[in-house]
C-alpha cells in the first residue's frame, strides 16, 4: 500500500499540484482537491488525444478531394481496322484511377463511333441527368436513357427528357493503329 501511495504522490506532483499521504483523505483535503485536479486535466488530455485521432481523417477526407490532380491516362480499345465507318460500338477500357481491390468494377465503358477513315468521337456512358447507363439505338440512331426517359440525338445532344446538358464526350486519339481514349472520372452532371 505505501508503493500505491508514493506512486500516486508522483503522478500529481508531475501533474503541478501537491499529495499530502494518508489513508482516509476527506473531501477538502489538499490531497482529495489535488487528485481531482490531476484526473481532470488527464480527462482533458486524453479526450484532446481522442478527438485528434478521430479528426485527423475527417479532415483529410473532406480536403483530399481539394487537392488531389484528377486522373487521366489514354487507354486502348482497339485496333483501327475493328471499327467501321459510321457505326457506334459499345467499347470497354480500365478506368482512370483503379483501386487494387476494384476488380471487374475497374472497367469501364464508351459510345465509340468511327466517323470517317480518320475520325472518331467518344460518348460517355452516363446520362447527365443522374448519371444512368445510356443505350445506343442503331436504327433510331439515338442514345436512351431507360431509367428517367432521357434522350440524346447521334451527336450527343439532348433530344428529350429531363437530361440538362449533352453527353460527355472522351478525347480520342490514334496511336500507333490503336484508337485510343482518354480516360477519367465518372463524368455525371
Amino acid at each position: 500500500m505505501r508503493l500505491v501511495t508514493r506512486f500516486f504522490g508522483l503522478l500529481v506532483a508531475f501533474a503541478g499540484g501537491r499529495y499530502v499521504g494518508g489513508m482516509n483523505p476527506t473531501l477538502e483535503s489538499p490531497g482529495v482537491l489535488q487528485r481531482r485536479r490531476f484526473l481532470s486535466r488527464i480527462s482533458i488530455a486524453l479526450s484532446g488525444v481522442a478527438g485528434a485521432i478521430v479528426g485527423v481523417p475527417v479532415v483529410g477526407f473532406l480536403v483530399a478531394p481539394l487537392v488531389r490532380r484528377v486522373p487521366r491516362a489514354w487507354r486502348a480499345v482497339g485496333r483501327v481496322t475493328e471499327f467501321t465507318v459510321g457505326e457506334t460500338v459499345a467499347v470497354t477500357f480500365e478506368d482512370a484511377s483503379p483501386l487494387p481491390w476494384s476488380g471487374v468494377t475497374a472497367r469501364t465503358a464508351a459510345w465509340l463511333r468511327r466517323d470517317d477513315d480518320a475520325g472518331f468521337t467518344a460518348f460517355a456512358v452516363n446520362c447527365t441527368h443522374l448519371g444512368c447507363p445510356v443505350r445506343w439505338i442503331q436504327s433510331a440512331e439515338l442514345f436512351l436513357c431507360p431509367c428517367h426517359g432521357g434522350v440524346f440525338n447521334r451527336n450527343g445532344t439532348v433530344a428529350g427528357g429531363p437530361p440538362p446538358k449533352p453527353l460527355t464526350r472522351y478525347p480520342v486519339r490514334v496511336h500507333n493503329g490503336q484508337v485510343e481514349i482518354q480516360t477519367s472520372p465518372t463524368p455525371i452532371a
